[in-house]
């Protein structure tokens, strides 16, 4: 009867958590960011206060310099980006025209000879129809974004609010976490805290490590296609880099807008398409057998298959809210799911008898 309150117990905690980011997920977001900033900068601001610094000025320290740090590149990078994406919403139907006009020119004589005229018309006006839609929505949706009042003030109290939440809970992150340990279950607490070890070490090494490998990904394409004069280069390439933080996705998505560009731009000189193409496929060599080893290591526990499908249930549930809590709940339930099955293979409903004596 004890195991059953608990599990109801904590059932009814989980229901109350997801009720809640139900309601409040419209105000939420600069919270959760600012939370997740103090998680990441918590590290360095233990540091400092072992090399003498009180909690206070540490904390002040590292939030003025985080700060600074961003406000720089705020005004070094947002004004090219905001003008590399104006134009390129301006040249979409363009760059579309222009591929269709490519792809009846190359592909037509080899469509008509298989499936006659009336195929090759089919297969041009299915073309013109869909990639005309495709760039409208693509247009309407970047526009809606730019200019939408919601997203605007959610955006200007993510950049104000942010940083504020984030110095008050980073100066009380201590002593947070000390009130939250006092009400753990004390029979179960050693487990609780041995399982919330295990969460930090995964939520901590994935976020730290795929932030900083986003940031080298981004750069690298970025200077890379700018470089070979491809056009909007700058902004294709930090949007892949930033969609990076979903596994593929980044560089597949470069790659399609990246090749996409360069074949309107570049054609028929096809060497500066590949290059384009050498540079992803240069990029996906790079993180694959570079940074994720030596940002990610093997210890993550994030199986790239259940991120995405956290990253896109989440999202879809809570909207941006949801994707800022996928990583951190994926790998909460992850290590939850590794911690039921090591129980479940040392129970006597597995083995079929009496668990063996561990100090036997």
């Amino acid at each position: 009867m004890t195991l059953q309150r608990q599990i109801g117990f904590w059932l009814a905690c989980l229901a109350g958590f997801i009720v809640f980011l139900y309601l409040f997920s419209g105000v939420l977001m600069p919270f959760v960011a600012a939370i997740i900033l103090a998680y990441l900068l918590d590290p360095i601001v233990d540091r400092l206060v072992k090399l003498g610094l009180s909690r206070l000025v540490a904390t002040l320290l590292i939030m003025l310099l985080v700060t600074l740090a961003f406000v720089l590149v705020l005004l070094a990078a947002v004004p090219v980006l905001v003008n590399q994406l104006s134009s390129f919403i301006d040249k979409v139907p363009g760059y579309v025209a222009r591929l269709q006009v490519l792809i009846a020119e190359q592909g037509g004589p080899l469509i008509e000879r298989f499936g006659g005229p009336e195929r090759l018309k089919e297969v041009q006006a299915a073309l013109q129809g869909g990639m005309g839609d495709a760039a409208k929505w693509a247009g309407g949706v970047l526009t809606s974004i730019i200019s939408g009042g919601s997203t605007v003030v959610g955006l200007l109290s993510l950049l104000v609010l942010t940083p504020v939440i984030a110095f008050y809970v980073l100066l009380d992150w201590d002593h947070m976490v000390r009130k939250v340990d006092g009400w753990l279950p004390r029979p179960q607490a050693p487990v609780i805290r041995d399982l919330a070890r295990q969460m930090d070490q995964t939520v901590a090494g994935f976020l730290r490590g795929q932030a900083l490998l986003c940031l080298i990904l981004g750069m690298f394409y970025a200077v890379g296609l700018s470089l070979i004069g491809l056009h909007f280069g700058f902004l294709i390439g930090i949007v892949a880099g930033i969609i990076s933080f979903v596994p593929f996705v980044g560089s597949i998505t470069g790659l399609l807008i990246g090749g996409g560009v360069a074949i309107a731009q570049f054609w028929p000189e096809y060497w500066w398409i590949l290059a384009v193409l050498g540079i992803f496929g240069l990029g996906q060599f790079i993180e694959g057998n570079i940074l994720q080893p030596k940002l990610l290591g093997d210890a993550v526990g994030l199986h790239p298959v259940w991120l995405m499908f956290s990253l896109l249930a989440f999202g879809s549930l809570f909207g941006f809210v949801g994707v800022l809590l996928a990583v951190p709940v994926a790998a909460a339930i992850g290590v939850l799911v590794r911690f039921a099955l090591s129980q479940y293979i040392t129970s006597r409903l597995y083995t079929g008898s009496k668990p063996r004596d561990l100090d036997s």
